[in-house]
């Protein structure tokens, strides 16, 4: 390939609208270009680099015994509504009318169609099936942003698993977790496994898989000692236990009420009226599908809102405006509390851990407002707390000495809270530590869910219908190639891994006007073709240094350079884009170091 015929149309200046370093190179060094916010076409070099991609990954699909397929991408909405997922997936999902009026949708994820595709599976002598395919996924993101890392139209690998049951899921799953470990290897990506939460797939278990990079939008938490690794959505920590004795804090025989002026904030009741955030109870207030819910916290924790969903089973989730949360409780945020509450029904679908109320609330005093009959979730570090501080629902009162069991109706308890850097590792007692990553793939164990909704089914051992097991597994290919951008940059560019590198060596001509250099730069471009190696020769009639300055930006693995200095030694250039590091090579014998160096290159990535 020849650069002088290429489409490659390297920009001198960053965008002003990237951020992302993967967004500023591939539009600088011409791997893409934008269409409209979320769309992107791929040039001639992002292209490369995508079909590479996909066939790593392709390879080590093959390699557990997947099966390719590909399904379409327009889909009836009946099989979403069967599912129950046509108004669960909300504004992301793209809908539309054909012309005799029947509602479509554009496929955002496959589950449905794979599993009518399987109800052709008649006995289990069948299962295992492992199914996968590279399929255009549309989403209505409401803020696309940083190039690919978030769009609305995108490549992903799907794969689905059907099995006989729970262990033989147990064996897919494996099998998908080490061949994602293996690809993301490969493409240069240091992915961490992290525990992760199923959102709307459902299901049981997942694990994301996350490349640690300051632009990631996910937070990790791990253990550096343990290994322990989650999604702040699913982390947990061990706390250090409060001491609840009549020695360290109020033990009342019912919550006492107390003036608390201008309070609007946990730190204000800490400082001014010696209630410490960790014995404090923080009401929030939040729709859960319409229904007023509160929300209990330790004082000094964050509520993580995935953690309340995955909890409830909420599909709409919204906190309550000051004007809704007085009509409801009579008082505004700073003064809200649960004290008093009547139990309610259950939040909403049934929660992941709910437990009945373990005792009769008692009444507030009558100073305080009672909040009626709204649900109540509280999170497990509450669970036996007493001595607590919560607001009465007056302004400007609050109370002390509750104690949470007594004192409240709590419907749900779960795992609410966001869990912080330094805290204690749940599994080692290690401090934990936070970084910032990328989700690159995801995998899940959809258990029953689609075969219940879809009616699948299969002839077990003993003649019986059997529900076959499901298993989802994800991997976004041009968000896989942002992400290697983010990990394998310089302040000249990208620095490609040679696996996937648009073209492995770049022979840079230094003066194409001089015909012997010209000459020897063909002869060794021709020699490196002959020995099979991914070569573009760079004979544009421009100085030296732009050619260095774009093979450089386009990160191109190895330079070979042909110049009048090292042609009067038959000799030339073979440089290393990511160590920077140049040796003098005789041109016969270019092939066979450029070989030598790109297996060694290859070979420190598998």
């Amino acid at each position: 390939m020849r650069w002088s015929k290429m489409h490659i149309p390297t920009l001198r200046d960053d965008p002003a609208d990237a951020g992302a370093p993967s967004h500023r190179l591939l539009l600088r060094a011409g791997y893409i270009r934008q269409l409209m916010a979320g769309h992107y076409s791929l040039l001639p070099l992002g292209q490369r680099v995508r079909l590479k991609v996909i066939g790593i990954i392709r390879e080590e699909m093959n390699g557990i015994g997947a099966q390719e397929i590909l399904m379409p991408v327009m889909h009836p909405a009946e099989l979403w509504v069967k599912s129950g997922r046509w108004e669960l997936m909300g504004e992301e999902m793209f809908r539309l009318k054909d012309r005799k009026g029947a509602d479509l949708a554009l496929g955002m994820t496959h589950e449905e169609i794979v599993s009518t595709l399987a109800t052709e599976l008649e006995s289990y002598r069948q299962l295992p099936q492992m199914w996968y395919q590279f399929q255009t996924k549309l989403r209505d993101e409401p803020r696309p942003k940083a190039g690919l890392m978030r769009t609305r139209e995108f490549t992903m690998k799907d794969s689905y698993t059907f099995d006989l049951g729970p262990a033989e899921l147990d064996v897919s799953f494996d099998a998908h977790r080490g061949a994602y470990a293996r690809t993301f290897e490969r493409l240069g990506i240091p992915a961490i496994q992290a525990q992760a939460s199923n959102g709307t797939m459902g299901g049981s278990d997942s694990i994301e898989f996350v490349c640690p990079a300051p632009t990631g939008e996910d937070l990790i938490i791990h253990c550096p000692d343990c290994g322990y690794a989650a999604n702040a959505e699913k982390a947990t920590s061990r706390l250090v236990q409060l001491d609840d004795s009549s020695e360290r804090t109020s033990l009342l025989a019912a919550p006492e009420p107390f003036a608390t002026p201008g309070v609007r904030t946990i730190e204000d009741l800490a400082t001014g009226y010696q209630a410490p955030a960790e014995r404090q109870i923080k009401t929030l207030v939040y729709f859960l599908d319409d229904t007023l819910t509160l929300v209990l916290m330790r004082g000094d924790h964050t509520l993580h809102e995935q953690k309340l969903v995955d909890a409830t089973g909420a599909v709409s989730v919204r906190p309550a405006q000051p004007d809704e949360i007085r009509d409801a409780l009579g008082a505004l945020p700073g003064s809200l509390g649960a004290v008093g509450t009547v139990s309610a029904s259950p939040v909403s679908a049934s929660p992941v851990s709910a437990s009945p109320v373990s005792a009769s609330p008692v009444s507030a005093s009558p100073v305080s407002a009672s909040p009626g009959d709204y649900p109540v979730i509280a999170d497990e570090v509450l669970r036996g707390r007493r001595g607590m501080y919560t607001g009465a629902n007056v302004d400007d009162t609050h109370l002390r000495g509750v104690d949470v069991e007594r004192d409240i109706a709590v419907g749900v308890w779960a795992d609410l809270r966001e869990v912080a850097a330094g805290e204690l590792c749940v599994s080692c007692g290690h401090p934990l530590e936070a970084e910032r990553g990328i989700e690159v793939g995801h995998i899940f164990k959809l258990g029953y869910k689609f075969s219940d909704t879809i009616g699948l089914s299969v002839s077990g051992p003993d003649g019986k219908p059997v529900k076959p097991i499901m298993g989802c597994y994800g991997i976004g290919v041009e968000r896989a190639m942002a992400s290697v951008v983010e990990v394998h940059h310089d302040a000249k560019g990208i620095t490609w891994p040679v696996a996937i590198a648009p073209f492995e060596v770049v022979v840079v001509i230094a003066q194409q006007d001089d015909m012997a250099v010209a000459e020897a730069g063909e002869e060794v471009y021709s020699s490196l073709l002959g020995a099979g190696v991914e070569v573009i020769v760079d004979d544009r009639p421009v100085r030296a240094g732009v050619k260095f300055s774009d093979a450089e930006l386009v990160g191109i693995p190895f330079r070979v350079t042909v110049g009048k200095r090292g042609l009067a030694s038959a000799s030339a250039e073979l440089t290393d884009r990511a160590t920077g590091s140049t040796v003098q090579v005789p041109l016969d014998e270019v092939p066979a170091q450029v070989r030598e160096a790109l297996a060694q290159a290859l070979a420190a990535h598998r």
